[in-house]
């Protein structure tokens, strides 16, 4: 059997998936959730092999909930609205539905995805992928989520200091506190509004609001200090953005 998870907050749509599921005598929906807090619950505890997604929910995200997963199952998305998430769909192998789509539809999108569960085909690049070109694709980042045991936090750009480069991981320094974070400083650089986030080195990119002076260290060579207390080192490259951005 192929066990799956709805999460979507609409009942409605979860009871649609539910009746077009009896198509498919070997998928077994063994939890539904109504937003993502739930979602990441019933995923934890249950290890499902399909995952049913909304993309549009309140609290967090689709996309935010399955940055929190690790090993992610199969994901079918559903969408009522999302353009960009549909521009992103298709530029990868995962598939969507779009609300309110007709059962055929729905059927080939359960086929592909049993086909990839068969083959034993590992979905976390396909998701890391897509999370990518998402945020690419619309207005880049405008917000952070992360895991702590069983505890999410969700983080405005205005709550982070600064972002710390640790092998594959992001240290994100914010006012609730130190967080990792699965990702790449350059997918960072590349997303963050340029007019409040700046690379001063190859491991650190700062908030300009908590910067409070940058200091000569020793010959070429620069200190940033924020205002949090934590001293950084400044590449040439980042003196060069800083003189420009602190305009001196």
């Amino acid at each position: 059997m192929i066990k799956a998870i709805i999460v979507d907050d609409e009942k409605l749509a979860r009871d649609i998936i539910k009746a077009y599921l009896q198509n498919f005598a070997q998928v077994e929906v063994i939890a539904e959730c109504g937003d993502g807090f739930q979602g990441l619950k019933a995923i934890q505890e249950h290890e499902p092999d399909l995952l049913f997604l909304d993309i549009q929910m309140p609290k967090i995200t689709g996309f935010e909930m399955l940055e929190l997963i690790e090993n992610p199952p199969v994901v079918i998305f559903s969408t009522a609205f999302d353009q960009y998430a549909i521009k992103a769909f298709e530029l990868n192998a995962t598939d969507y539905l779009l609300k309110p789509y007709a059962e055929e539809r729905f059927k080939g999108a359960v086929q592909k995805a049993i086909d990839k569960i068969q083959t034993k085909a590992s979905a976390q690049k396909e998701i890391e992928t897509l999370t990518e070109k998402r945020e690419e694709l619309s207005e880049g980042i405008e917000r952070l989520v992360v895991k702590t045991g069983n505890k999410i936090h969700i983080l405005g750009l205005d709550q982070i200091a600064h972002f710390e480069a640790q092998d594959d991981y992001v240290a994100i320094h914010s006012d609730q506190g130190k967080f990792l974070k699965l990702m790449r400083m350059k997918h960072l650089e590349d997303n963050l509004p340029s007019d409040d986030f700046i690379r001063v080195h190859r491991s650190h990119i700062v908030s300009i609001r908590h910067i409070e002076k940058l200091e000569l260290y020793e010959k070429d060579s620069y200190l940033l200090s924020l205002k949090t207390g934590s001293q950084l080192p400044v590449s040439r490259s980042g003196h060069s953005k800083l003189k420009e951005v602190l305009k001196y």
